[in-house]
């Protein structure tokens, strides 16, 4: 995973410090390198194009069945090794289930970072997974109550126009300032304030 060098890294554990400082919130940043590994998708694809593969065969030539057998399961594994690299099978994928499983993630590591568990209900995930190019702001009830409607979805469009313009690093900080800023609004810094969650990028490698 290259786009997050270690000096980034702590640039981005750096502001999510910074932010916290101003509030009693909670902000964890969550980088993975994909939602889901799709390995059923090269098969799905490999075996409908290679059903079709015989027909033509069988009504325009006089081939042997057996040839086009083997014809047919050429294909099919041609089709298949295609389609096994994670840049290829990951743009097989329809955008929804793209989706659907970034969004799936993003729940799971919202409740495995603990950020149900806050004070006030005041967690907040930035979540981006690399393989899908998406990107999730999960936002617990006392803060989502809080903040106009559309914000959220404000933050994720800039972080991924960043992203995909090669500034991820300021798109993160970005996004963590914009978050602290609304967390303090709300939830100011209280007497002794615990700071529980982890302030560095939490990376998931495959």
């Amino acid at each position: 995973m290259n786009l997050i060098s270690a000096k980034d890294e702590e640039r981005i554990s750096a502001a999510i410090t910074e932010a916290e400082r101003n509030t009693s919130g909670e902000i964890v940043a969550v980088l993975a390198e994909q939602s889901s590994r799709y390995q059923h998708i090269p098969f799905m694809w490999a075996g409908l194009l290679a059903l079709v593969i015989p027909w033509p065969l069988i009504y325009y030539t006089w081939m042997p069945v057996q040839w086009i057998f083997l014809i047919q399961l050429l294909v099919f594994l041609a089709l298949l090794a295609l389609a096994w690299h994670p840049r290829v099978r990951t743009s097989l994928v329809p955008k929804a289930i793209l989706n659907a499983n970034t969004r799936r993630r993003a729940s799971e590591q919202f409740l495995a970072q603990n950020l149900h568990t806050t004070e006030g209900r005041t967690g907040v995930l930035i979540f981006v997974s690399l393989a899908e190019k998406r990107v999730e702001v999960i936002a617990d009830s006392g803060i989502d109550a809080l903040v106009p409607k559309g914000t959220w979805q404000k933050i994720v469009d800039e972080l991924t126009a960043d992203i995909g313009a090669g500034r991820a690093v300021e798109g993160f900080e970005r996004a963590i300032r914009s978050i602290g800023d609304l967390l303090a609004a709300h939830f100011p810094p209280g007497d002794g304030d615990p700071n529980v969650l982890p302030d560095h990028l939490i990376v998931l490698r495959g």
